[in-house]
């Protein structure tokens, strides 16, 4: 109101300052809500069958409503009905080994993406094996325990690089956290953090063993999590470990991994040189800012959020106000990234994005279970123009085109190389219970870095987790 323009220094002083330590606990939720359901790749799923329904929710970004369906899936293995331990017996730590709280921090990103061919990259992609490659236990490997592991060392991680991605099928030993460990152990595998650790974004399973869980909460369980590496423009593990202690005890729940290689060969080729021309920018949260408030006001809840809230997510971050065209909204945008970048090791050139899992055009037509806090979106860098439908539906159609859908069941884990292969999880019903740990790169101490876990940190990780606990069971976001 007129009463806004009549206040003295002082007094905006203490507006600005009021108004601020108010939003402080929203601006923080909003960040966590938004990264958990969006850079996570992890929450329970229902099956695919009840997925067949679509709804239609408003859409802030778009004048007509879209109907969500279920994404598809290249291909779903059937399941095959294993079981697995009770919870006390699967969450069983080996007290006599080493406590790993103060692991590795997460190495920073490896970007080589300059000149790169778009041509010749498809080429070279398209000749690369089917991922996963599906390793299936018989008799003789599950009576050899770790020691299995320990003996294929060097092949499973040579077929690791090839493949992408490796599918342990029916193995006894990683039904339990101890038996985990010992298979990674045997690996020679160096666990760190997550990229996202420090926002407070997953929850140990057991902190003393490096195992994250995956974001089992049922808040989630209705959320489709969409392709992505587990990587920000700033930090990127370079392999992880997923388990599954549990299957969705009434359905659904498939883990979901296609390789970058064949989405990258797949894509059309004017759609992927736009993209790679163009480079993008993803936005990972919103807060929507009454669009009368004076100008002063916005600046200072702006710098709020830069310096007080944002430093909390070790992300590179600019707080942008509007950049999706809704007035009053202050988004956080990463840094300007390639969608495609040479893997590390192999200099091959992959699709490494997360377009697939961030673009509001594709989560406004699947099911999608956060607030609008939490809704990301996908822009060209070169103008901060949300990506297109067209580009979207093409990312879509190539991606799902070479998802595996994994059937998961007590014992299985999927050993993925972050810089080829991108994961995801489909919507579940009843309870799941999968968890992950993150690798560094075990042979390469430059890579790798010097950073440990500051294990203080934990407690801001306990704090958010426990706000997502609030939240009511198969929360079905509102974007109306």
């Amino acid at each position: 109101g007129p009463w806004i323009t009549q206040l003295s220094g002082s007094a905006w002083q203490f507006v600005v300052c009021s108004f601020c330590r108010a939003i402080m606990k929203i601006t923080t939720t909003a960040l966590l809500l938004t990264l958990s359901a969006s850079a996570s790749a992890f929450a329970p799923s229902s099956s695919r069958q009840s997925l067949t329904i679509s709804t239609k929710l408003a859409s802030t970004v778009e004048k007509t409503t879209p109907e969500r369906t279920a994404p598809d899936a290249g291909w779903e293995p059937d399941w095959e009905g294993r079981t697995g331990l009770s919870p006390e017996e699967f969450m069983k730590s080996d007290m006599k080994k080493d406590d790993l709280s103060g692991m590795w921090e997460c190495p920073l990103t490896k970007w080589d993406s300059e000149g790169i061919d778009i041509r010749q990259a498809q080429k070279e992609a398209s000749k690369q094996p089917h991922c996963p490659l599906e390793v299936r236990a018989s008799p003789a490997d599950n009576a050899m325990g770790a020691e299995y592991f320990t003996k294929n060392r060097e092949k499973l991680r040579a077929e690791l690089v090839k493949y992408g991605a490796i599918w342990f099928r029916g193995f006894d030993l990683m039904k339990s956290v101890s038996g985990n460990r010992e298979m990674h152990e045997a690996m020679g595998l160096d666990p760190c953090l997550d990229p996202l650790h420090s926002s407070g974004l997953r929850k140990f399973a057991s902190e003393r063993d490096a195992l994250y869980e995956e974001v089992n909460k049922p808040s989630l369980r209705g959320h489709y999590i969409g392709l992505h590496s587990e990587s920000t423009a700033k930090r990127t593990a370079a392999y992880a470990a997923f388990v599954c202690f549990q299957k969705a005890t009434e359905g659904g729940g498939r883990f979901l991994v296609a390789d970058g290689a064949a989405i990258l060969a797949e894509l059309k080729t004017e759609t992927i040189e736009k993209l790679y021309n163009r480079q993008i920018r993803i936005s990972v949260s919103n807060l929507d800012i009454p669009p009368s408030f004076p100008g002063p006001i916005k600046e200072a809840i702006k710098k709020l959020v830069d310096v007080a809230v944002a430093p909390k997510f070790d992300m590179d971050l600019e707080m942008i106000y509007e950049s999706d065209g809704k007035p009053g909204r202050l988004q956080a945008v990463e840094t300007a990234e390639s969608p495609i970048n040479r893997h590390p090791v192999t200099g091959l050139p992959v699709f490494f994005s997360n377009i697939h899992n961030h673009a509001r055009k594709l989560r406004d037509r699947r099911p999608c279970g956060v607030p609008e806090v939490g809704m990301t979106e996908v822009f060209y860098a070169d103008s901060m123009d949300p990506l297109d439908l067209e580009v979207c539906q093409e990312i879509k159609r190539a991606s799902e085109k070479h998802i595996t859908a994994l059937s998961m069941e007590p014992g299985d884990v999927l050993l993925v190389d972050n810089y080829r292969a991108l994961h995801g999880r489909d919507v579940f019903q009843g309870d799941r219970f999968h968890a992950v740990t993150w690798f560094t790169w075990d042979q390469n101490e430059e890579w790798r870095g010097d950073e440990r876990r500051i294990v203080e940190k934990n407690a801001f990780n306990q704090a958010i987790n426990g706000m997502m606990d609030w939240l009511p069971k198969d929360f079905e976001s509102d974007q109306s």
